[in-house]
C-alpha cells in the first residue's frame, strides 16, 4: 500500500469533507443531466420502444422535437413496400388536442392540452410500444378509451376509471403506463378507431408518419439507404436509433437546457475545487511534522509533491464511489416517484473525468502547504 493510500485509509476523517464535496458535485451535475435525459427519453419513448426499425419523416425534418403535427403525402405509402425486407407499414399520429376532466362535486377542473399518440392494440401492430402491458392493450381495444402515463394523472386531474372530455367527446381513462412522461405536454394513448372518432386522424391526400417493420432487423441500414435513394426528396427514412439520437441532440441544443447544465457545472466546479483544495491543504498542514520527518530522512521535495498529488487522486476515487452511492439513492427515489431519470454512459464518463480533474487540480493547489516541510520544523 502506498503512503498516500495509507494516509487516506487511516486518517479518513480529515479527508471526508473533500470526498463529500466531490460526491455532491457529481450528484448535482448527474441529477441535472439525468432529469433532462430522462424527460427526453420519455418524450421519444413511443418511437424508441416501437416495433418498427425504420421511421419515415418529411424530408426537412431533423427530429421530432417541437413537432405538433407531421404529415407525408398519402400516395407515398405504396413505395414503402418496394424493398422485400419490409413486412409491415403503418402510420403513426401524435396530434395535440384539448383535454378537460370531469371532476366530482367540489373537485378541481383541469383544462389543458395533451399529445394524443396513436397506439393500435391489434396483434402485431407497429404502433403499439413493445413494453405496453397487456392491461393497457386490452384497455385500448375498448371504444373511446384512453391510456395515460401514471406520472401525468395528477397533472390531468384524473384517475383510472374517470371520464374525460377530449376534443368535445367523452372518453374514459381505463389504464396507465410507466415511462411516458412528456417534457412539453402530457402524453395519452388512444387506438386508431378512437383517433378516427375524435377526427384527429390525418386523412385525404395526407398521412401521418410511416413506421416500417422489417423481416431482418439487422438489414435496417440497407433498407434505409434503399428508400432514401428512391425518395426523390419527398421523404427521409431514419433508423429508429438515429432518430432517437437526433431527438436528443435537438433537445440538448435548447437554450434553457444549456443554461441549466452550464449553471450546474459551474456551481459543481466551484464547490468541488474550493472545498477539496482547502481540505487537502489543511490535511497537509496538519501532517507537516510527518512530512518534515520524511525530508530529514532524505526524501526529496518532488517525491513529497508526488505523495500529495497521489493523495488527491485517491480522494477523487473515493468521491466517485460516493457519487455512485448517492446517485443510486437518487435514482431509487425518482423511480418511486415516477420521475423519468436516464444516465447515458458518455455523460457518466464525462462527469467522472470532471470530478477526477477537480480532485487533481485541488491537489496541485494544496502543494503550497509543503513549503514548510523543512527538517527544522521538528525543532519547534
Amino acid at each position: 500500500m502506498s503512503l498516500a493510500l495509507a494516509t487516506l485509509t487511516y486518517e479518513w476523517r480529515r479527508y471526508l469533507a473533500a470526498v463529500l464535496a466531490l460526491a455532491f458535485s457529481g450528484v448535482l451535475i448527474l441529477a441535472q443531466v439525468g432529469l433532462i435525459q430522462g424527460l427526453l427519453r420519455a418524450f421519444t419513448a413511443t418511437i424508441d420502444r416501437s416495433p418498427a426499425e425504420i421511421i419515415i419523416l418529411p424530408p426537412k425534418a431533423e427530429s421530432l422535437m417541437g413537432s405538433t403535427v407531421a404529415e407525408l403525402p398519402a400516395r407515398l405509402r405504396p413505395q414503402m413496400w418496394l424493398h422485400p425486407e419490409v413486412t409491415a407499414v403503418d402510420t403513426w399520429e401524435f396530434p395535440v388536442a384539448e383535454w378537460v376532466n370531469i371532476p366530482p362535486p367540489g373537485g378541481r377542473q383541469v383544462r389543458t392540452f395533451v399529445r394524443v399518440s396513436m397506439a393500435d392494440p391489434a396483434p402485431g401492430s407497429v404502433t403499439l410500444p413493445v413494453d405496453f402491458p397487456d392491461s393497457a392493450r386490452q384497455a385500448l381495444a375498448a371504444p373511446l378509451s384512453v391510456v395515460a402515463d401514471v406520472s401525468a394523472l395528477g397533472r390531468l386531474g384524473v384517475k383510472v376509471g374517470d371520464p374525460v372530455i377530449l376534443r368535445g367527446q367523452t372518453l374514459q381513462v381505463r389504464a396507465t403506463v410507466n415511462g411516458y412522461s412528456n417534457v412539453e405536454l402530457p402524453t395519452v394513448f388512444v387506438s386508431r378507431d378512437t383517433l378516427i372518432r375524435l377526427k384527429l386522424m390525418t386523412s385525404g391526400d395526407k398521412s401521418g408518419l410511416f413506421l416500417l417493420k422489417l423481416r431482418s432487423p439487422e438489414k435496417a441500414a440497407e433498407v434505409r439507404d434503399f428508400l432514401n435513394a428512391g425518395s426523390n426528396g419527398e421523404y427521409r427514412a431514419w433508423l429508429r436509433e438515429d432518430l432517437s439520437r437526433a431527438n436528443g441532440e435537438a433537445f440538448m441544443k435548447e437554450q434553457i437546457v444549456g443554461l441549466l447544465l452550464g449553471f450546474a457545472m459551474v456551481i459543481a466546479i466551484l464547490i468541488g475545487v474550493g472545498i477539496t483544495s482547502q481540505t487537502l491543504r489543511g490535511a497537509v498542514a496538519s501532517n507537516i511534522r510527518e512530512f518534515a520527518s520524511l525530508r530529514a530522512l532524505g526524501v526529496s521535495m518532488p517525491a513529497l509533491r508526488g505523495v500529495v498529488v497521489e493523495l488527491s487522486f485517491w480522494v477523487g476515487i473515493a468521491g466517485l464511489l460516493g457519487t455512485a452511492a448517492l446517485m443510486g439513492l437518487v435514482m431509487a427515489a425518482a423511480r418511486a416517484a415516477h420521475v423519468a431519470l436516464s444516465l447515458p454512459l458518455p455523460y457518466v464518463g464525462g462527469v467522472a473525468l470532471l470530478l477526477m480533474a477537480i480532485s487533481l487540480v485541488s491537489g496541485f493547489l494544496s502543494l503550497g502547504a509543503l513549503a514548510r516541510t523543512q527538517p527544522a520544523e521538528l525543532l519547534r
